[in-house]
Protein backbone atom coordinates (compact mmCIF):
# COMPACT_ATOMS: atom_id res chain seq x y z
CA UNK A 1 0.00 0.00 0.00
CA UNK A 2 2.80 2.46 0.91
CA UNK A 3 4.29 1.92 -2.87
CA UNK A 4 0.99 2.55 -4.57
CA UNK A 5 0.85 5.45 -2.04
CA UNK A 6 4.23 6.92 -3.83
CA UNK A 7 3.59 6.21 -7.09
CA UNK A 8 0.23 8.15 -6.65
CA UNK A 9 1.39 10.82 -5.18
CA UNK A 10 4.42 11.48 -8.29
CA UNK A 11 1.57 10.73 -10.65
CA UNK A 12 -0.38 13.62 -8.90
CA UNK A 13 2.33 15.85 -8.75
CA UNK A 14 3.32 15.39 -12.32
CA UNK A 15 -0.06 16.53 -13.03
CA UNK A 16 -0.55 19.59 -10.91
CA UNK A 17 -1.83 22.43 -13.19
CA UNK A 18 0.12 25.78 -12.46
CA UNK A 19 -2.09 28.25 -13.69
CA UNK A 20 -3.75 28.82 -10.56
CA UNK A 21 -0.58 29.24 -9.02
CA UNK A 22 0.49 31.89 -11.80
CA UNK A 23 -2.51 33.81 -11.46
CA UNK A 24 -1.22 34.82 -8.07
CA UNK A 25 1.37 36.42 -10.27
CA UNK A 26 -1.35 40.11 -10.34
CA UNK A 27 -0.66 43.51 -11.70
CA UNK A 28 -1.70 45.36 -8.70
CA UNK A 29 0.94 43.00 -6.58
CA UNK A 30 3.55 44.35 -8.97
CA UNK A 31 2.69 47.93 -8.23
CA UNK A 32 3.35 47.52 -4.92
CA UNK A 33 6.47 46.49 -5.04
CA UNK A 34 8.18 48.36 -7.86
CA UNK A 35 7.01 51.59 -6.08
CA UNK A 36 8.43 50.74 -2.96
CA UNK A 37 12.20 49.55 -5.26
CA UNK A 38 11.73 53.32 -6.80
CA UNK A 39 10.84 55.67 -4.21
CA UNK A 40 12.82 58.48 -2.69
CA UNK A 41 14.50 56.81 0.27
CA UNK A 42 15.84 54.05 -1.99
CA UNK A 43 17.40 56.72 -4.07
CA UNK A 44 18.18 54.90 -7.22
CA UNK A 45 19.48 51.43 -5.24
CA UNK A 46 22.93 52.13 -6.82
CA UNK A 47 25.71 49.20 -5.17
CA UNK A 48 26.84 49.85 -1.92
CA UNK A 49 24.68 52.87 -1.04
CA UNK A 50 22.17 52.82 1.74
CA UNK A 51 19.62 53.16 -0.61
CA UNK A 52 21.25 50.08 -2.36
CA UNK A 53 20.68 48.06 1.74
CA UNK A 54 17.49 49.36 1.78
CA UNK A 55 16.05 47.83 -1.54
CA UNK A 56 18.26 44.34 -0.42
CA UNK A 57 16.13 44.50 2.96
CA UNK A 58 12.86 44.98 1.54
CA UNK A 59 13.43 41.87 -0.56
CA UNK A 60 14.60 39.84 2.18
CA UNK A 61 11.73 40.95 4.40
CA UNK A 62 9.36 39.70 1.47
CA UNK A 63 11.05 36.48 1.66
CA UNK A 64 10.45 36.06 5.30
CA UNK A 65 7.05 36.71 5.04
CA UNK A 66 6.81 33.69 2.67
CA UNK A 67 8.19 31.82 5.54
CA UNK A 68 11.48 30.80 3.16
CA UNK A 69 14.53 29.58 4.78
CA UNK A 70 17.24 31.40 5.48
CA UNK A 71 19.98 29.87 3.23
CA UNK A 72 22.34 33.39 2.78
CA UNK A 73 25.74 33.90 4.55
CA UNK A 74 25.22 33.31 8.62
CA UNK A 75 21.60 31.97 8.32
CA UNK A 76 20.61 35.11 6.21
CA UNK A 77 18.72 36.22 3.21
CA UNK A 78 22.00 37.86 1.81
CA UNK A 79 25.44 36.87 0.35
CA UNK A 80 27.55 39.71 1.24
CA UNK A 81 29.96 40.38 -1.40
CA UNK A 82 32.43 43.39 -1.04
CA UNK A 83 34.72 44.53 -3.83
CA UNK A 84 37.04 47.26 -4.64
CA UNK A 85 36.37 49.86 -7.46
CA UNK A 86 39.56 50.70 -9.49
CA UNK A 87 39.37 53.55 -11.98
CA UNK A 88 40.63 56.98 -13.11
CA UNK A 89 40.65 59.70 -10.10
CA UNK A 90 42.86 62.03 -12.60
CA UNK A 91 43.48 60.96 -16.27
CA UNK A 92 44.50 63.86 -18.71
CA UNK A 93 46.62 64.43 -21.75
CA UNK A 94 47.69 68.21 -23.46
CA UNK A 95 49.89 68.20 -26.79
CA UNK A 96 51.07 71.77 -26.96
CA UNK A 97 48.28 72.50 -24.89
CA UNK A 98 45.54 70.78 -26.64
CA UNK A 99 43.84 69.27 -23.89
CA UNK A 100 42.31 65.55 -25.26
CA UNK A 101 39.39 63.60 -24.36
CA UNK A 102 39.55 60.46 -21.98
CA UNK A 103 37.88 58.09 -24.17
CA UNK A 104 36.84 59.83 -27.06
CA UNK A 105 40.57 60.75 -28.14
CA UNK A 106 42.76 57.94 -26.04
CA UNK A 107 42.46 55.29 -23.51
CA UNK A 108 44.17 53.97 -20.66
CA UNK A 109 43.40 51.00 -18.54
CA UNK A 110 44.10 51.74 -14.94
CA UNK A 111 44.30 48.51 -14.00
CA UNK A 112 47.25 47.75 -16.54
CA UNK A 113 48.83 51.17 -14.96
CA UNK A 114 50.77 52.86 -12.26
CA UNK A 115 49.98 56.14 -10.65
CA UNK A 116 51.53 58.81 -12.38
CA UNK A 117 50.13 61.65 -10.99
CA UNK A 118 52.42 64.40 -13.54
CA UNK A 119 54.45 64.40 -16.10
CA UNK A 120 55.80 66.82 -18.84
CA UNK A 121 58.19 66.47 -21.51
CA UNK A 122 59.16 68.60 -24.95
CA UNK A 123 60.40 65.27 -26.56
CA UNK A 124 58.58 61.80 -27.60
CA UNK A 125 60.28 59.30 -29.27
CA UNK A 126 59.16 57.44 -32.05
CA UNK A 127 59.93 54.25 -31.95
CA UNK A 128 58.74 52.18 -34.63
CA UNK A 129 56.93 49.13 -32.88
CA UNK A 130 58.37 49.13 -29.74
CA UNK A 131 59.88 45.82 -30.51
CA UNK A 132 63.22 44.27 -29.05
CA UNK A 133 63.89 40.81 -30.70
CA UNK A 134 66.96 38.92 -32.22
CA UNK A 135 65.51 39.71 -35.48
CA UNK A 136 64.39 43.12 -35.93
CA UNK A 137 64.55 45.65 -32.97
CA UNK A 138 63.24 49.16 -32.57
CA UNK A 139 65.34 49.74 -29.60
CA UNK A 140 69.43 48.73 -30.77
CA UNK A 141 71.28 52.13 -30.30
CA UNK A 142 68.36 54.30 -28.66
CA UNK A 143 68.77 55.75 -24.84
CA UNK A 144 65.10 55.90 -24.11
CA UNK A 145 65.55 55.98 -20.08
CA UNK A 146 62.50 58.37 -18.38
CA UNK A 147 61.68 59.09 -22.29
CA UNK A 148 58.20 59.04 -23.74
CA UNK A 149 57.83 56.74 -26.65
CA UNK A 150 55.65 56.55 -29.51
CA UNK A 151 54.92 52.85 -31.57
CA UNK A 152 52.33 51.56 -33.95
CA UNK A 153 50.35 48.67 -32.77
CA UNK A 154 51.42 44.82 -34.47
CA UNK A 155 54.84 44.84 -36.20
CA UNK A 156 56.63 45.69 -39.75
CA UNK A 157 55.13 43.84 -42.72
CA UNK A 158 56.69 44.08 -46.02
CA UNK A 159 54.55 45.10 -49.01
CA UNK A 160 53.63 41.71 -49.80
CA UNK A 161 52.41 41.18 -46.09
CA UNK A 162 55.33 38.94 -45.10
CA UNK A 163 56.24 40.05 -41.20
CA UNK A 164 59.97 40.56 -40.81
CA UNK A 165 59.68 38.82 -38.05
CA UNK A 166 58.56 35.18 -39.09
CA UNK A 167 59.42 35.25 -42.54
CA UNK A 168 55.49 34.75 -43.42
CA UNK A 169 51.66 36.07 -43.29
CA UNK A 170 51.55 34.98 -39.60
CA UNK A 171 52.20 37.40 -37.21
CA UNK A 172 54.57 37.09 -33.74
CA UNK A 173 53.14 37.47 -30.59
CA UNK A 174 55.14 40.61 -30.45
CA UNK A 175 51.17 41.64 -32.27
CA UNK A 176 49.05 39.05 -30.45
CA UNK A 177 50.69 40.22 -27.19
CA UNK A 178 50.90 43.84 -26.28
CA UNK A 179 51.71 43.42 -22.40
CA UNK A 180 55.09 42.31 -24.47
CA UNK A 181 56.04 45.65 -25.54
CA UNK A 182 55.17 47.52 -21.99
CA UNK A 183 57.05 45.24 -19.97
CA UNK A 184 60.37 45.36 -22.60
CA UNK A 185 59.52 49.76 -22.30
CA UNK A 186 59.73 49.06 -17.99
CA UNK A 187 62.55 47.39 -17.85
CA UNK A 188 64.35 50.08 -20.24
CA UNK A 189 63.40 52.49 -18.18
CA UNK A 190 60.64 54.08 -20.31
CA UNK A 191 58.34 56.66 -18.54
CA UNK A 192 55.30 56.22 -20.78
CA UNK A 193 54.05 54.54 -24.18
CA UNK A 194 52.20 56.69 -26.50
CA UNK A 195 50.31 53.55 -28.43
CA UNK A 196 48.64 54.46 -31.97
CA UNK A 197 44.94 53.43 -32.13
CA UNK A 198 43.75 53.67 -35.78
CA UNK A 199 40.42 51.43 -34.03
CA UNK A 200 40.18 54.03 -30.82
CA UNK A 201 36.11 53.64 -30.59
CA UNK A 202 35.75 50.19 -31.71
CA UNK A 203 38.66 49.35 -28.74
CA UNK A 204 37.18 51.84 -26.23
CA UNK A 205 34.05 49.92 -26.68
CA UNK A 206 35.43 46.42 -26.27
CA UNK A 207 37.56 47.37 -23.44
CA UNK A 208 34.87 49.46 -21.44
CA UNK A 209 34.15 47.00 -18.44
CA UNK A 210 37.82 47.53 -18.29
CA UNK A 211 37.78 51.61 -17.87
CA UNK A 212 36.68 51.24 -14.22
CA UNK A 213 37.40 47.88 -12.74
CA UNK A 214 35.32 45.86 -9.84
CA UNK A 215 37.11 43.54 -8.30
CA UNK A 216 36.36 41.28 -5.32
CA UNK A 217 38.23 41.63 -2.23
CA UNK A 218 41.18 44.22 -1.53
CA UNK A 219 42.88 46.21 -3.96
CA UNK A 220 45.81 45.20 -5.53
CA UNK A 221 48.25 48.18 -5.13
CA UNK A 222 51.56 46.08 -6.09
CA UNK A 223 53.49 48.23 -9.08
CA UNK A 224 52.71 46.49 -12.58
CA UNK A 225 55.51 45.25 -13.93
CA UNK A 226 54.13 47.48 -17.63
CA UNK A 227 55.44 50.48 -18.81
CA UNK A 228 52.41 53.89 -18.08
CA UNK A 229 50.87 53.55 -21.45
CA UNK A 230 47.33 55.36 -23.07
CA UNK A 231 46.03 54.50 -26.47
CA UNK A 232 45.67 57.47 -28.60
CA UNK A 233 44.11 58.23 -31.75
CA UNK A 234 45.94 58.82 -35.23
CA UNK A 235 44.66 62.47 -34.43
CA UNK A 236 46.71 63.30 -31.91
CA UNK A 237 49.69 60.98 -33.21
CA UNK A 238 49.08 64.14 -36.37
CA UNK A 239 49.06 66.67 -33.28
CA UNK A 240 52.62 65.17 -32.14
CA UNK A 241 54.08 64.66 -35.45
CA UNK A 242 53.26 68.57 -36.48
CA UNK A 243 55.23 69.68 -39.16
CA UNK A 244 57.57 67.04 -39.38
CA UNK A 245 54.81 64.28 -41.09
CA UNK A 246 57.41 63.58 -44.61
CA UNK A 247 60.49 62.66 -42.56
CA UNK A 248 57.97 60.89 -40.52
CA UNK A 249 56.67 58.77 -43.12
CA UNK A 250 60.09 58.24 -44.94
CA UNK A 251 60.66 56.48 -41.66
CA UNK A 252 57.48 54.42 -41.58
CA UNK A 253 58.62 53.00 -44.92
CA UNK A 254 61.63 52.10 -44.02
CA UNK A 255 60.51 50.40 -40.59
CA UNK A 256 58.19 48.26 -43.32
CA UNK A 257 61.00 46.96 -45.06
CA UNK A 258 62.77 45.81 -41.91
CA UNK A 259 65.09 48.57 -41.21
CA UNK A 260 64.08 50.44 -37.87
CA UNK A 261 64.22 53.75 -38.29
CA UNK A 262 63.27 55.73 -35.07
CA UNK A 263 62.61 59.38 -35.43
CA UNK A 264 62.66 62.47 -32.28
CA UNK A 265 59.77 64.24 -32.14
CA UNK A 266 59.33 68.14 -30.27
CA UNK A 267 56.50 68.92 -29.10
CA UNK A 268 55.18 70.00 -25.04
CA UNK A 269 53.17 67.39 -23.81
CA UNK A 270 51.69 66.58 -20.63
CA UNK A 271 50.22 63.11 -19.22
CA UNK A 272 48.51 62.86 -15.69
CA UNK A 273 47.28 59.72 -14.39
CA UNK A 274 45.82 58.90 -10.84
CA UNK A 275 44.20 56.02 -10.15
CA UNK A 276 40.83 55.79 -7.42
CA UNK A 277 40.56 52.52 -5.11
CA UNK A 278 36.99 52.62 -3.22
CA UNK A 279 35.81 49.33 -1.56
CA UNK A 280 31.76 48.70 -1.57
CA UNK A 281 29.56 46.29 0.20
CA UNK A 282 26.69 44.76 -1.01
CA UNK A 283 24.68 41.81 -1.25
CA UNK A 284 23.09 39.23 -3.43
CA UNK A 285 19.74 38.37 -1.82
CA UNK A 286 18.46 34.50 -1.53
CA UNK A 287 15.39 32.91 -2.05
CA UNK A 288 14.96 29.58 -2.17
CA UNK A 289 11.97 27.38 -2.41
CA UNK A 290 12.94 23.38 -1.55
CA UNK A 291 11.43 20.96 -4.11
CA UNK A 292 9.34 17.95 -3.51
CA UNK A 293 11.03 15.02 -5.37
CA UNK A 294 13.60 13.26 -2.67
CA UNK A 295 16.31 12.90 -5.44
CA UNK A 296 15.28 15.99 -7.92
CA UNK A 297 15.49 18.63 -4.72
CA UNK A 298 19.09 18.24 -5.11
CA UNK A 299 19.11 20.31 -8.11
CA UNK A 300 18.11 23.66 -8.89
CA UNK A 301 16.51 26.14 -10.87
CA UNK A 302 17.67 29.92 -10.78
CA UNK A 303 15.03 32.67 -11.55
CA UNK A 304 16.94 35.48 -11.11
CA UNK A 305 17.25 39.66 -11.79
CA UNK A 306 19.02 42.55 -10.61
CA UNK A 307 18.14 45.07 -8.48
CA UNK A 308 20.70 47.20 -8.43
CA UNK A 309 20.51 50.69 -10.71
CA UNK A 310 22.32 54.42 -11.15
CA UNK A 311 21.18 55.74 -7.74
CA UNK A 312 22.02 59.55 -7.95
CA UNK A 313 23.37 62.44 -9.88
CA UNK A 314 23.58 64.90 -7.74
CA UNK A 315 19.85 65.58 -6.66
CA UNK A 316 18.63 63.59 -9.68
CA UNK A 317 17.27 60.29 -8.31
CA UNK A 318 17.74 57.57 -11.54
CA UNK A 319 15.14 55.45 -10.17
CA UNK A 320 15.23 52.32 -12.18
CA UNK A 321 11.67 51.42 -12.44
CA UNK A 322 12.31 48.94 -15.89
CA UNK A 323 15.63 48.69 -15.25
CA UNK A 324 15.11 47.01 -13.23
CA UNK A 325 12.43 47.27 -10.29
CA UNK A 326 10.21 45.35 -13.04
CA UNK A 327 12.34 42.34 -13.23
CA UNK A 328 13.08 42.69 -9.32
CA UNK A 329 9.01 42.59 -8.55
CA UNK A 330 8.37 40.06 -11.06
CA UNK A 331 10.62 37.53 -9.07
CA UNK A 332 9.11 38.69 -5.87
CA UNK A 333 6.06 37.46 -7.46
CA UNK A 334 7.22 34.14 -8.51
CA UNK A 335 8.50 33.28 -5.57
CA UNK A 336 5.24 33.75 -3.56
CA UNK A 337 3.12 32.08 -6.20
CA UNK A 338 6.08 28.48 -6.07
CA UNK A 339 5.38 28.82 -2.34
CA UNK A 340 2.19 29.24 -2.38
CA UNK A 341 1.93 25.70 -4.50
CA UNK A 342 4.07 24.36 -2.43
CA UNK A 343 2.30 25.14 0.62
CA UNK A 344 -0.34 23.49 -0.80
CA UNK A 345 1.22 20.28 -1.11
CA UNK A 346 1.77 20.64 -5.09
CA UNK A 347 5.43 22.13 -5.06
CA UNK A 348 7.91 21.69 -7.98
CA UNK A 349 10.37 18.89 -8.22
CA UNK A 350 13.64 20.56 -8.15
CA UNK A 351 14.09 23.22 -5.96
CA UNK A 352 13.95 27.21 -7.31
CA UNK A 353 16.39 29.65 -6.20
CA UNK A 354 14.83 32.85 -6.66
CA UNK A 355 18.09 35.24 -6.83
CA UNK A 356 17.81 38.90 -6.49
CA UNK A 357 21.44 40.50 -7.81
CA UNK A 358 23.66 43.81 -6.80
CA UNK A 359 25.96 45.49 -9.29
CA UNK A 360 24.85 44.13 -12.73
CA UNK A 361 24.95 48.27 -13.82
CA UNK A 362 28.64 48.06 -12.36
CA UNK A 363 29.86 44.81 -14.84
CA UNK A 364 27.17 42.10 -13.94
CA UNK A 365 29.37 41.78 -10.33
CA UNK A 366 26.67 40.23 -8.13
CA UNK A 367 26.13 37.44 -10.63
CA UNK A 368 29.96 37.37 -10.92
CA UNK A 369 30.02 36.66 -7.37
CA UNK A 370 27.80 34.09 -7.11
CA UNK A 371 28.88 31.73 -9.74
CA UNK A 372 32.59 31.98 -8.29
CA UNK A 373 31.22 31.59 -4.99
CA UNK A 374 28.09 29.50 -5.78
CA UNK A 375 25.50 28.93 -2.00
CA UNK A 376 24.92 25.82 -4.08
CA UNK A 377 26.77 23.61 -6.76
CA UNK A 378 26.84 24.81 -10.12
CA UNK A 379 27.04 21.57 -10.94
CA UNK A 380 23.47 20.87 -9.65
CA UNK A 381 22.01 23.84 -11.05
CA UNK A 382 20.25 23.06 -14.19
CA UNK A 383 19.14 26.32 -15.89
CA UNK A 384 18.87 30.00 -15.18
CA UNK A 385 15.79 32.34 -16.17
CA UNK A 386 16.80 35.91 -16.28
CA UNK A 387 14.20 38.72 -16.15
CA UNK A 388 16.31 42.31 -16.90
CA UNK A 389 13.41 45.42 -18.03
CA UNK A 390 9.85 43.55 -18.24
CA UNK A 391 7.85 46.76 -17.58
CA UNK A 392 7.73 48.68 -20.68
CA UNK A 393 7.22 48.87 -24.76
CA UNK A 394 9.74 49.45 -27.34
CA UNK A 395 8.79 51.92 -30.38
CA UNK A 396 9.17 48.53 -32.47
CA UNK A 397 5.73 46.96 -30.49
CA UNK A 398 4.32 50.19 -29.77
CA UNK A 399 0.67 48.50 -31.60
CA UNK A 400 1.20 45.67 -29.39
CA UNK A 401 2.48 45.56 -25.90
CA UNK A 402 2.12 42.06 -25.46
CA UNK A 403 5.46 40.32 -26.38
CA UNK A 404 8.99 39.69 -25.59
CA UNK A 405 12.41 39.27 -26.50
CA UNK A 406 13.68 35.63 -25.77
CA UNK A 407 17.78 35.58 -26.04
CA UNK A 408 20.23 32.93 -25.18
CA UNK A 409 17.50 29.85 -25.11
CA UNK A 410 19.15 28.30 -27.93
CA UNK A 411 22.68 28.77 -26.88
CA UNK A 412 23.25 26.00 -25.31
CA UNK A 413 20.38 23.45 -24.79
CA UNK A 414 18.24 23.63 -28.15
CA UNK A 415 15.45 21.58 -25.23
CA UNK A 416 15.40 24.90 -23.18
CA UNK A 417 14.12 26.94 -26.11
CA UNK A 418 11.55 24.64 -27.07
CA UNK A 419 10.59 24.69 -23.11
CA UNK A 420 9.86 28.55 -23.79
CA UNK A 421 7.75 27.93 -26.54
CA UNK A 422 5.93 25.44 -25.41
CA UNK A 423 4.56 26.93 -22.62
CA UNK A 424 3.85 29.98 -23.94
CA UNK A 425 1.77 28.54 -26.96
CA UNK A 426 -0.07 26.68 -23.79
CA UNK A 427 -0.42 29.13 -21.19
CA UNK A 428 -0.03 33.24 -22.67
CA UNK A 429 0.61 33.35 -25.98
CA UNK A 430 2.95 36.07 -26.07
CA UNK A 431 4.69 37.34 -29.89
CA UNK A 432 7.95 36.04 -28.99
CA UNK A 433 10.76 38.21 -30.44
CA UNK A 434 14.05 36.69 -31.51
CA UNK A 435 15.56 39.38 -32.76
CA UNK A 436 18.33 40.30 -30.13
CA UNK A 437 19.08 36.71 -30.18
CA UNK A 438 20.99 36.71 -33.50
CA UNK A 439 24.79 36.36 -32.90
CA UNK A 440 25.22 39.31 -35.29
CA UNK A 441 22.67 41.46 -33.53
CA UNK A 442 25.31 44.57 -32.98
CA UNK A 443 23.71 45.40 -29.38
CA UNK A 444 24.88 42.25 -28.06
CA UNK A 445 22.37 42.04 -25.34
CA UNK A 446 23.28 38.04 -24.52
CA UNK A 447 26.39 39.48 -23.45
CA UNK A 448 25.22 42.44 -21.08
CA UNK A 449 22.89 41.14 -18.54
CA UNK A 450 23.27 38.31 -15.47
CA UNK A 451 22.26 34.95 -17.09
CA UNK A 452 25.81 35.62 -19.35
CA UNK A 453 27.79 34.87 -16.45
CA UNK A 454 25.79 31.46 -15.39
CA UNK A 455 26.00 30.75 -19.39
CA UNK A 456 29.86 31.24 -19.12
CA UNK A 457 29.70 28.84 -16.50
CA UNK A 458 27.88 25.59 -19.18
CA UNK A 459 24.52 26.61 -17.12
CA UNK A 460 21.48 26.91 -20.06
CA UNK A 461 20.04 30.46 -19.63
CA UNK A 462 17.18 32.55 -20.85
CA UNK A 463 17.05 36.17 -20.75
CA UNK A 464 13.34 38.13 -21.12
CA UNK A 465 13.83 41.86 -22.12
CA UNK A 466 10.88 44.31 -23.27
CA UNK A 467 14.22 45.84 -25.19
CA UNK A 468 15.16 49.60 -24.33
CA UNK A 469 13.18 53.14 -24.80
CA UNK A 470 13.87 56.25 -24.39
CA UNK A 471 14.08 56.37 -20.76
CA UNK A 472 16.62 54.10 -20.82
CA UNK A 473 19.19 55.25 -18.33
CA UNK A 474 18.12 58.34 -17.71
CA UNK A 475 16.09 59.43 -14.35
CA UNK A 476 12.96 59.82 -16.81
CA UNK A 477 12.40 55.68 -16.08
CA UNK A 478 9.81 56.17 -13.77
CA UNK A 479 6.68 54.04 -12.07
CA UNK A 480 3.98 55.88 -13.55
CA UNK A 481 5.40 54.36 -17.04
CA UNK A 482 4.94 50.81 -15.93
CA UNK A 483 2.45 48.38 -17.68
CA UNK A 484 1.91 46.41 -15.17
CA UNK A 485 -0.55 44.60 -16.99
CA UNK A 486 1.60 43.57 -19.41
CA UNK A 487 4.52 43.12 -16.72
CA UNK A 488 2.16 40.09 -14.87
CA UNK A 489 2.13 38.13 -18.18
CA UNK A 490 5.97 38.32 -18.55
CA UNK A 491 6.29 37.14 -14.84
CA UNK A 492 3.32 34.70 -15.64
CA UNK A 493 5.64 33.46 -19.26
CA UNK A 494 8.66 33.26 -16.15
CA UNK A 495 6.67 31.39 -13.81
CA UNK A 496 5.65 29.00 -16.18
CA UNK A 497 9.21 28.42 -17.93
CA UNK A 498 10.44 27.86 -14.30
CA UNK A 499 7.71 25.36 -13.66
CA UNK A 500 8.39 23.53 -16.25
CA UNK A 501 11.87 23.06 -16.16
CA UNK A 502 11.85 22.10 -12.48
CA UNK A 503 9.27 19.34 -12.65
CA UNK A 504 10.49 17.40 -15.96
CA UNK A 505 11.89 14.17 -15.57
CA UNK A 506 15.34 14.64 -17.21
CA UNK A 507 17.92 17.73 -17.27
CA UNK A 508 18.20 19.73 -20.04
CA UNK A 509 20.49 18.59 -22.78
CA UNK A 510 23.44 20.23 -23.80
CA UNK A 511 23.07 20.00 -27.38
CA UNK A 512 24.76 23.04 -29.23
CA UNK A 513 28.28 23.04 -29.73
CA UNK A 514 30.17 26.63 -28.13
CA UNK A 515 32.34 28.51 -30.28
Amino acid sequence: MFLLGTISLKAQLQKTDPVPFAATIQASDLKKYLYVLTSDSLEGRETGTVGNEKAAHYIAEHFKQLGLPQKGDKNSYFQRMVYTDESWDDIGLKVNDEAWRHIFNFYALPGDNNDMPFWETNRILFLGYGIDDAKYSDYRGESVENQVIMIYKGEPMRADSQSVLTGNRTVSDWTTDVYKKLKVARQKGVKAVLIIDPDLAKNVSLNRAQLSRHLVGEPDKSPKDLANHLYISPDIAKAIIGQRLKKFERSRRKIAQGKPCSRLLYCKLQIRQKKYFNQLISNNVIGYIEGSDPILKNELVIVSAHYDHLGKRGQEIFRGADDNASGTSTVMAIAAALKTAQQAGQGTKRSVLCLLMTGEERGLLGSNYYVQYPLFPLNQTIANVNVDMVGRCDEKHKANPNYIYVIGSDKLSTELDTVVQTVNRQYEKLELDYTYNDPADPNRYYYRSDHYNFAEKGIPAVFYFNGTHDDYHRSTDTPDKILFEKMARIGKLAFHTVWSLANRQERLKMDVKVK
